[in-house]
């Protein structure tokens, strides 16, 4: 299962791009409401989630999380306890993890950019502590970590996601169905 969490003031694209997409190619996805069932993003759209925060369980089988950014959607998910947990969680088990916009930062505190590419919307390059920031692609996948610069790249955010999980020729095939190729 994904699980792509969402706080009040997330960036709608970056967020429910990548549950569209990966729900095309017929993976489990479930969008998780930090504190609150309804989440409001940061253009006003409410967004009910799937799932609250505190239902999350470690044990089961989460295949990766996504973290999309928006202000101040990007502080509340990096105040919360359950994404923390969720990041712990990740990186005890060898599971991968995506970041977009300034969400790229919340790794980057963690210290867990250090030695990594990554890439982030431009302004929030100096909080990817210990990272090698590339500026001049839209997406960076580096092990386990993806990451991307920011809304107008969500669709290459989301087919990267599906080179993670599925394969490239997944991802291939859902750019041709949406007449991207």
């Amino acid at each position: 299962m994904v699980l792509v969490f969402l706080a009040n003031g997330f960036e709608e694209i970056e967020a429910l791009t990548p549950v569209d997409c990966l729900r095309r190619c017929e993976v489990d996805v479930k969008t998780v409401g930090v504190g609150n069932r309804v989440v409001t993003g940061s253009h006003g759209i409410k967004t009910v989630a799937d799932l609250d925060d505190f239902e999350i369980i470690f044990d089961e089988k989460i295949d990766m999380i996504i973290l999309p950014g928006g202000m101040p959607g990007t502080l509340n998910l990096e105040k919360s306890e359950t994404v923390q947990r969720a990041i712990d969680h990740c990186v005890e088990n060898g599971i991968p993890f995506a970041a977009i916009c300034a969400a790229p930062s919340i790794l980057g505190h963690r210290g867990l950019l250090k030695g990594k590419k990554a890439t982030c919307y431009v302004g929030f390059e100096d909080q990817l502590e210990g990272a090698e920031v590339i500026t001049d692609v839209p997406c960076v996948t580096d092990g386990n970590i993806i990451t991307a610069c920011g809304m107008g790249n969500a669709l290459e955010f989301s087919c990267e996601i599906i080179k993670k999980l599925i394969s490239a020729e997944r991802a291939e095939l859902l750019l041709k169905a949406l007449n991207r190729k």
